[in-house]
């Protein structure tokens, strides 16, 4: 059995667990650079709010009182996920992270399901302050689409669902309820197609003819449709695989024209990307750097460079990587334009204990300095990404993102610890 725990409205509820008094009232929070609605409270979406919506097209309804904004705190959503997913490990054999707000959980062997749903959502609520819903099914795919009824009808069943608690009368109406978008792996183009095809209901999808299905859509959703049926296709991924490619880039807050704003930015991803290389214990073999126009800005000239080069020696050093990155961004460059984005890509990752043919041009002291970079680690670790930087990464502060209505980050910053007065 498998269950899945979802956050629900979760960056809102992020921010409702340390301001208390906008409980039950319509709060959104923005994408980078304030842009667009990317989460909205039960209230908020009950005042016809979408997703995705710019947020200049609903801001006279925070200024008339009637609705709160905030801008991504992605700090405090990060920490309390993380608790969150420690919290939902002290009462299962064991998890797979699904998302930052979603987590599946393996439930074999235990008894009374509904009841450690229960349990669940309550310590959740009780240890972290997050608001959510489970789901609980034979499968991940079905313990999915009994979360999203969970969170569908949420008053009726108090946030819980255990699709073996119902009946197959009940079971055939809930699938009959839903369209077989809502199904985990249907989006909206193979929902057209399957429409097509009269399946419009996640009812119409189970009791598909299976070899056609197979034969027109291939065999990943051949394994939904059994996963839907309560046939086990895959299992939980319990340790997280190393990636195999890092892409670090973030579009700016205003254009940048200097070189100096672009080795700002280049800088920050670098040392974010070399920072997850050896996290998860690797080594990068190609770096590329690209910088971007605005593209929506048809009245202004259009550039887009990108260029990489593959490394004598693979290395996850920051200095290394930020040295051949700024060389990189300096081939690419043209002066006269106005920039919107710029990042990086780290790519032909590979363990660290592999071996290296050593290069007489390259010495491998100037890529590893294996030492340095673990203190900087441990630093970073204990007080803050921000706490060490390089020089370039100082140069200019233009092309970070706008997040004029940030909140504080109340669980990673000591500046920012909520105070109790009496």
């Amino acid at each position: 059995m498998f269950a899945l725990i979802d956050g629900n409205n979760f960056y809102c509820s992020c921010e409702r667990t340390y301001r208390p008094e906008l409980r039950q009232q319509p709060i959104i929070v923005l994408s980078n650079n304030d842009g667009c609605v990317i989460s909205r409270s039960n209230e908020a979406k009950d005042m016809g709010i979408k997703m995705g919506v710019p947020y200049f097209q609903i801001q006279h309804l925070v200024q008339q009182g009637k609705l709160t904004v905030f801008s991504s705190n992605y700090e405090l959503y990060a920490d309390l996920s993380r608790r969150m997913m420690s919290t939902i490990a002290s009462l299962v054999p064991a998890i797979e992270i699904y998302s930052i707000d979603e987590c599946f959980a393996d439930l074999q062997g235990l008894s009374n399901l509904h009841q450690i749903g229960h349990n669940i959502r309550n310590r959740i609520q009780q240890w972290v302050g997050i608001p959510t819903c489970v789901g609980i099914a034979p499968t991940r795919t079905l313990a999915k689409f009994c979360n999203h009824l969970a969170k569908r009808h949420r008053h009726h069943f108090n946030g819980v669902v255990v699709w073996t608690d119902w009946s197959h009368n009940i079971q055939q109406r809930a699938l009959a309820s839903e369209p077989v978008t809502e199904i985990w792996g249907i989006g909206r183009r193979i929902g057209q197609k399957l429409a097509a095809q009269g399946i419009h209901t996640a009812f119409d999808f189970i009791n598909a003819h299976t070899p056609t299905l197979r034969k027109q859509f291939g065999v990943v959703l051949e394994r939904t449709q059994r996963e839907m049926q309560g046939i086990p296709c895959s299992e939980l991924i319990i340790e997280e695989a190393n990636r195999q490619n890092i892409v670090r880039s973030r579009s700016f807050s205003r254009m940048v024209t200097s070189l100096e704003g672009l080795q700002a930015a280049i800088s920050h991803h670098i040392t974010a990307g070399a920072a997850k290389l050896r996290e998860q214990q690797s080594q990068a073999h190609i770096i590329g750097v690209f910088i971007y126009t605005n593209r929506f800005r048809h009245d202004l000239p259009q550039y887009n460079g990108y260029q990489f080069i593959k490394l004598p020696q693979a290395s996850a050093d920051t200095i290394t990587l930020n040295r051949i990155a700024q060389n990189l961004l300096r081939r690419i460059y043209r002066p006269g334009y106005e920039y919107k984005k710029c990042g990086i890509e780290l790519g032909g990752i590979e363990p660290t204990h592999h071996f290296q043919q050593l290069d007489l041009l390259c010495p491998s002291q100037h890529n590893h300095r294996s030492e340095l970079m673990a203190a900087w680690d441990n630093i970073t670790n204990h007080y803050g990404r921000s706490s060490i930087q390089l020089g370039s990464e100082l140069q200019s502060n233009h092309w970070l993102m706008t997040r004029a209505q940030l909140s504080p980050c109340y669980t990673t910053q000591i500046t920012d610890l909520a105070v109790i007065t009496s």
